[in-house]
């Protein structure tokens, strides 16, 4: 038997919300919060929403780490540890590999979906 398809609207998820740590926090101490509409059954693949206010904060994926996202609105920059810069708005997509250094900054309030695998 297959489990249905889930549409993130018609979930009742409740948010988790948190901020930057402080030792990652580089501008501002933005409010993100995340609703995860889908972890599948060994935990290694998550899906949902994600919202952050303006600020910047640096980030480092495990090896085993990949996200891929969609922003919905908003404006982003990442930028890896060399100083290789990109930035996306409105319908545009992304993938952070796995292994990634560097920073991520909220130029613009963000909505984005989500897709995270995180391999075991």
């Amino acid at each position: 038997m297959t489990s249905p398809a889930i549409v993130f609207r018609s979930q009742r998820t409740t948010p988790d919300v948190d901020y930057p740590r402080p030792e990652r926090r580089l501008e501002g101490n933005p409010k993100r919060t995340t609703w995860n509409h889908y972890t599948n059954s060994s935990g290694e693949l998550f899906a949902g929403e994600w919202t952050s206010e303006i600020g910047s904060w640096r980030i480092e994926f495990g090896q085993t780490e990949i996200e891929f996202f969609h922003l919905i609105e908003g404006r982003v920059r990442i930028t890896d540890d060399a100083g290789q810069a990109v930035e996306i708005g409105p319908g545009e997509s992304l993938v952070i590999p796995a292994g990634f250094k560097g920073t991520f900054a909220v130029l613009a309030p963000v909505r984005k979906h989500y897709l995270i695998v995180e391999r075991k």
